[in-house]
């Protein structure tokens, strides 16, 4: 098993030295390496501060970088192929679809009802990365309001029916396919791709992700009608690594990650779509580059209230059958009492 993560991390590892000698080794697995969370608060969290702060010698890549799934992450994890991982929860729920209720599309459209729904969420967040993939859950990073990207003129949801669309998790393709349009499975890194070649009609991903993965050189309208939720990326270690850990390293890693990792991205992510859709329209400064010009439609009262509803009528309620009655009735008291839904059951 050495070997193997060895080979895997090999050429692209980040490699922090002038450790202690009776540091700790992490091998880390970062999400993906093109965007901001990566870049602004994962590296330099894994790189610099972490060993900064002593008993850590940490090496790094991210799972694009090593051309492993985002949805193989935790199951490598789990069986210790590296230490520490993260990726968007989302893209694991083929693994455990309880974990789907993590971030649920439409009910927290500020950055401070996401982090609510988020810390709710948390304890079942817990059990699930335990039971289903031998881990231990160190943090929760978002990335910005998952927001729509077509290449055709929409100037309402009603305009979504009959396209072909890349959800940007499977909850949000659910809602895709509830209002009339055809979910397709396409990688994130394919999405430019897919729309240039017609593939797909329209995309959902973080505003700033689309930004910095340049998806509006083959988009023109961006409809901020937030389907997607707020894709968060789960940060987890393997069990027995973290068994193996002393208390004080336990301690450390864990006080380090809250304050100096998630509270910052959580920080950053309140007020990020209006900058983030400055960046993708002109209208506003763009403090990330240059401004791109798409056209920008923002959503109706009435287009809100129809997703909504399709939300609570169609979408949780298939979840809850996949989840299961137990996790769907938890979710009720947590998650459902925070964002002010429930789940009929």
């Amino acid at each position: 098993m050495n070997t193997i993560r060895n080979a895997l991390l090999a050429g692209a590892a980040l490699f922090v030295g002038a450790a202690a000698a009776n540091a700790e080794e992490l091998s880390v697995v970062g999400s993906w390496s093109s965007l901001p969370l990566y870049k602004q608060y994962e590296a330099p969290f894994w790189t610099e501060t972490l060993p900064a702060a002593g008993d850590f010698e940490v090496s790094m890549t991210t799972f694009d970088q090593m051309g492993v799934a985002g949805a193989d992450v935790y199951r490598m994890l789990g069986d210790g192929v590296f230490d520490v991982g993260m990726t968007v929860a989302d893209y694991t729920v083929g693994d455990a679809p309880e974990l789907e209720g993590l971030d649920v599309p439409l009910v927290a459209t500020t950055a401070e009802e996401a982090r609510k729904m988020v810390e709710a969420a948390r304890p079942m967040v817990e059990e699930i990365m335990t039971e289903r993939f031998n881990a231990k859950l160190l943090a929760i990073a978002p990335y910005p309001p998952q927001v729509v990207f077509c290449k055709q003129p929409v100037s309402s949801l009603a305009d979504l029916k009959g396209k072909k669309i890349r959800g940007s998790g499977r909850m949000t393709t659910k809602l895709l396919e509830a209002l009339g349009a055809e979910g397709i499975n396409v990688d994130f890194s394919e999405v430019p791709g897919a729309l240039e070649r017609g593939v797909i009609d329209c995309a959902v991903t973080g505003a700033g992700s689309g930004y910095s993965a340049g998806w509006w050189e083959v988009s023109s309208h961006l409809m901020t009608l937030p389907l997607g939720g707020w894709d968060p990326v789960v940060t987890a270690i393997n069990l027995d690594k973290w068994e193996a850990l002393t208390g004080e390293q336990k301690e450390l890693l864990s006080t380090q990650i809250e304050s100096q990792f998630e509270a910052p991205a959580w920080e950053a992510a309140s007020g990020a779509l209006a900058t983030d859709v400055a960046c993708l329209t002109g209208n506003g400064d763009c403090p990330a580059g240059e401004p791109a010009d798409m056209t920008l439609v923002e959503p109706t009262e009435a287009d809100a209230e129809a997703a909504r509803a399709i939300l609570q009528e169609t979408v949780l309620p298939e979840w809850a059958d996949r989840a299961g009655a137990d996790w769907a009735k938890r979710w009720n008291e947590s998650v459902g009492e925070t964002v002010g839904v429930q789940i009929p059951l």
